[in-house]
């Protein structure tokens, strides 16, 4: 390939390469905009840095004036370098949210130390193509294993698209290398020709591989974004669940609603249960006589005495003001008379200031049958048991 070819050929993939690097950059920036998550922000600026590195380079070669390469190698080197440095921010920020490589200031202190002793030093393309692509390189490369030695969720096309990237940057350094070389003869010799046709279309082969590391960018991206809604909607759904569990919990006694009753006979609908209708004697007198903090007390007696009388999984429910349920799912008649029996003995145990009595109607509700004629005669039965004390 003559040096016309290899011209031609260079602009061409270098064209490419800044269309492509423009794109990429505005599709970040709308990007980091619609979703302002920190390594968007950092990518963002990376690939703005490679644009300006990639810019300044062209239109250097479109003017090819010697007093401005100076100028030229400061810009290239610290837009190259910035990318790479700013790539690695943005994936350590991804991976270890609110952690930082370095500081703005750093990367820029840094950056302008590098990029002015390049300028001074590199007088050649040749120099400075071995140099930067070798740190290119480098950076990427580590970036690359610290990402995979992360053990870090949905990398894998980030870290190879990083590792194709830096391996190009190390072999486009040796492609310099080969092009310094003198003229001669042997092995070193018959690559030079190949290594400047590599060189010229090297500009195809890193748009390739900035695609694949986009890609990997916002594959990981995206599937954390998943990943943080579906833990977010798993919060809301407990924290549903947590406020359901409050509003169906009576504040005072700990029992459950009357709200959550329908629930609980359409979960007891085909088996049936047993239903214990409870209601404390003289409960009025009570707050008349001693106050409604005496009632409370009472009312917290008695409910605590009912969950510890009955199974866990029978459902206690405060019905009304003074009025209790109890829905038992296979209790038998026998069972249901000792736990009352056992609920009578705890409140004579707990008997303080104020006795507390109750009586109670018991009925069962068949499989398939009404709960709301089940619940009435429940309550006609309390009743008549209330009655008959009172007689």
């Amino acid at each position: 390939m003559d040096e016309t070819q290899a011209l031609l050929l260079w602009r061409w993939s270098t064209l490419l390469q800044l269309t492509s690097l423009a794109m990429v950059t505005a599709f970040f920036g709308l990007l980091a905009r619609a979703n302002p998550r920190p390594e968007l922000r950092w990518w963002t600026r990376a690939w703005a840095a490679n644009l300006v590195a990639l810019g300044v380079t062209a239109i250097w070669w479109l003017l090819q004036s010697a007093s401005l390469f100076p100028i030229v190698t400061i810009f290239y080197v610290a837009g190259k370098t910035a990318f790479a440095l700013l790539l690695a921010q943005g994936a350590w920020t991804m991976i270890r949210p609110g952690g930082r490589l370095f500081t703005t200031q750093q990367l820029a202190a840094t950056l302008a130390i590098y990029s002015i002793g390049a300028g001074i030093v590199l007088r050649d393309l040749t120099s400075v193509g071995i140099v930067q692509h070798s740190i290119m390189g480098v950076l990427l490369i580590v970036l690359a294993v610290a990402l995979w030695r992360s053990n870090a969720e949905s990398v894998t096309w980030l870290v190879a698209g990083v590792t194709v990237r830096g391996l190009l940057a190390l072999g486009e350094a040796g492609a310099y290398v080969l092009q310094w070389q003198q003229p001669g003869h042997g092995l070193v010799a018959s690559l030079v020709g190949p290594a400047g046709a590599f060189l010229s279309a090297s500009s195809s082969f890193d748009m390739g591989a900035e695609w694949l590391v986009v890609l990997g960018s916002v594959l990981a991206v995206s599937e954390r974004a998943r990943r943080a809604l579906e833990a977010s909607h798993h919060r809301l759904i407990l924290a549903q669940e947590d406020l359901r569990q409050l509003a169906d919990r009576d504040p005072l006694t700990g029992a459950i609603n009357r709200r959550a009753l329908r629930e609980i006979f359409n979960d007891v609908q085909t088996s049936g249960a047993m239903l214990l209708f409870f209601d404390l004697d003289g409960f009025k007198q009570i707050n008349d006589l001693y106050g409604h903090v005496a009632g409370d007390d009472c009312l917290r007696t008695f409910a605590n005495a009912l969950r510890e009388s009955f199974r866990p999984s029978d459902h206690v429910v405060r019905y009304g003001g003074d009025e209790f349920l109890i829905v038992a799912r296979g209790l038998d008649t026998a069972g249901a008379k000792a736990r009352i029996d056992d609920v009578t003995e705890r409140m004579d145990r707990n008997f303080g200031p104020v006795w507390c009595g109750f009586s109670v109607g018991v009925t069962e509700l068949d499989p398939g049958g009404s709960p709301d004629m089940a619940l009435q005669i429940a309550d006609q039965n309390m009743y008549a048991a209330k009655n008959r004390k009172r007689r």
